[in-house]
């Protein structure tokens, strides 16, 4: 099976006051089409770092990230963009739905950037398949946080996304709310064949993955979980 995503040599260091730290050193990776892989360590390892560089939102310092046959460095500001926009989808920590926007405009963002005309229909049937066919004109204030994380859900997988990158998807809910959720992000890209990506501090819910990528002071580590 072809890998969708390597990582080779990566290295990140950020220059602060004409100090410079190093976040991510030599880190060496691949992930195979339609796998499930969580990124897992102690806070400050470097998880979310290696998430958001993965995802084109950042730049490494060295070494490479080819996603899809395309090397990320090579990419324009605007073509990162448009990467992400095409073959990437995102749930975060705090949801960040767009709280002027009803959940099924919210849902509707991904779509209408694509171009994509129509998008009512295939938004209705994303909110109807994470349960809140119902809910389509509530706004973000007027949904509980497990409401909020399963329109993001929908949003992410709007534009059929062939990686999703999810950073701590439940670690703002309950327990109870945590596991419907990351039930249905698994039931959701078995569907859809979607390559997923997961930053968790949960390690019950890593070991539900196909690889574990695990970090320690920046580096990758191979120690007992």
């Amino acid at each position: 099976m072809p890998y969708i995503l390597t990582v080779a040599d990566l290295s990140k260091t950020y220059v602060s006051n004409n100090e410079a730290l190093t976040v991510l050193s030599n880190i060496d990776f691949s992930i195979k089409k339609g796998d499930s892989v969580a990124i897992i360590g102690p806070s400050g390892s470097g998880k979310t770092t290696l998430l958001g560089l993965c995802a084109g939102l950042d730049r490494v310092t060295e070494g490479t990230i080819t996603l899809n046959d395309i090397v990320l460095n090579t990419l324009s500001e605007d073509q990162l963009a448009q990467m992400r926009n095409q073959h990437i989808g995102f749930v975060f920590q705090n949801f960040q739905l767009i709280p002027t926007l009803t959940a099924l405009e919210n849902v509707m963002v991904p779509l209408e950037l694509r171009g994509t005309k129509n998008a009512t229909g295939p938004a209705i049937n994303l909110l109807e398949r994470v349960g809140l066919g119902d809910r389509k004109n509530h706004y973000p204030t007027q949904l509980s946080g497990g409401e909020q994380q399963r329109v993001a859900i929908a949003r992410a997988f709007s534009n059929n996304p062939e990686i999703l990158f999810a950073d701590e998807p439940t670690g703002n809910l309950d327990a109870e709310t945590g596991t419907y959720i990351e039930e249905l992000l698994f039931e959701i890209n078995r569907e859809k064949g979607t390559t997923l990506v997961i930053v968790t501090h949960d390690l019950d819910l890593a070991k539900k993955t196909d690889q574990i990528v695990q970090l320690k002071g920046g580096k990758l580590f191979q120690g007992e979980i």
